[in-house]
């Protein structure tokens, strides 16, 4: 198929970029949406088939407004305005050689605060170097460690395989995590400027946070990897095994974020253990794992994060 002549790809989008929502987003780990919010760009259509999507209405391309390259850099700029954080671009990957054609229209335009592309990590490499000098921050998923799951569940037989592939590219562009110090605006005068020894390691960035009250406004990620793991009900066995394998081939060079939000929206056929939620027991045991096998930077969820709603309303605010 060609999706430059008008044909629609698995992601069911033709090459025109086409997105459901712009605005401000709060609901992303505490270092990307601080205390202003991400400026989340919410893209229509989805590479991938998961059975349990909670963004199932843009994912299937149901909301979907057309947008030029020159639009959507300028809405960036916009979300640049409102005081965002960063520019989150929300499964982008169907769209990326226009994406990145936009970032750098947006950047010669005055973008100057970091760049986040948040994807599944079901993408080629070739496909990410597009990207390589234009994100500053990769904010990928690794979903599954087993085939049969992944092909069950995503039709992704080779889902493991390839978002490994995909998160050594990204941490090869960005390199380890580094952190604005306390206070500093991304945006603001003199930010974009900082040198390297003017950041927060990894280390000073963790030992920062553990003294942080609920109100105090913590450091805000300039680059780095932030992989994150969604926690499946009765798949605790499947969820170590990502864990194992991400820390065993990346160490302390990524953040794991480790999630135990699921949601049950829907029965799923052949699998009854996914129309619950996860239970805490499972949730504590997989985090004790992972300080078992040394995981040191991580983001961790507290409370029954399930209740909470982390969906907006796709309803082309901001487009």
């Amino acid at each position: 198929m060609n999706r430059l002549q008008g044909e629609k790809g698995y992601c069911g989008q033709t090459a025109e970029i086409t997105a459901a929502r712009a605005a401000l987003h709060y609901w992303e780990e505490p270092c990307i949406s601080g205390t202003t919010g991400s400026g989340a760009v919410f893209f229509s259509g989805c590479n991938m088939g998961c059975a349990f999507c909670q963004n199932q209405e843009i994912a299937r391309g149901e909301v979907a407004r057309s947008l030029t390259i020159d639009r959507l850099s300028d809405i960036y700029l916009e979300l640049q305005a409102k005081g965002a954080a960063n520019i989150n671009l929300v499964t982008a990957s169907h769209f990326i050689p226009s994406v990145a054609e936009s970032l750098r229209l947006a950047k010669k335009k005055g973008l100057n605060i970091p760049v986040v592309y948040n994807s599944s990590a079901y993408e080629t490499t070739d496909a990410l170097r597009l990207l390589d000098g234009l994100v500053d921050v990769y904010l990928p998923d690794c979903k599954y460690h087993d085939s049969i799951l992944s092909a069950e569940l995503s039709k992704a037989p080779d889902y493991f395989e390839t978002a490994m592939a995909a998160i050594e590219e990204m941490v090869r562009q960005v390199g380890d995590a580094s952190f604005y110090p306390v206070g500093t605006i991304p945006g603001a005068a003199g930010s974009d400027q900082l040198e390297d020894k003017d950041l927060l390691s990894a280390d000073e960035y963790n030992d920062l946070v553990v003294e942080l009250d609920d109100d105090y406004e913590g450091p805000l990620v300039k680059k780095g990897v932030i992989v994150r793991h969604l926690v499946l009900p009765g798949h605790l066995d499947d969820s170590k095994k990502v864990l194992l394998g991400l820390n065993e081939r990346f160490g302390n060079s990524i953040y794991i974020s480790i999630m135990n939000q699921y949601t049950p929206l829907r029965s799923v056929p052949g699998h009854p253990e996914l129309d619950g939620r996860v239970p805490e027991a499972e949730y504590e045991e997989l985090l004790d794992f992972a300080a078992d096998i040394g995981i040191e930077n991580a983001f961790l969820q507290a409370g029954d994060t399930a209740k909470e709603s982390f969906i907006p309303d796709f309803d082309y605010t901001g487009l």
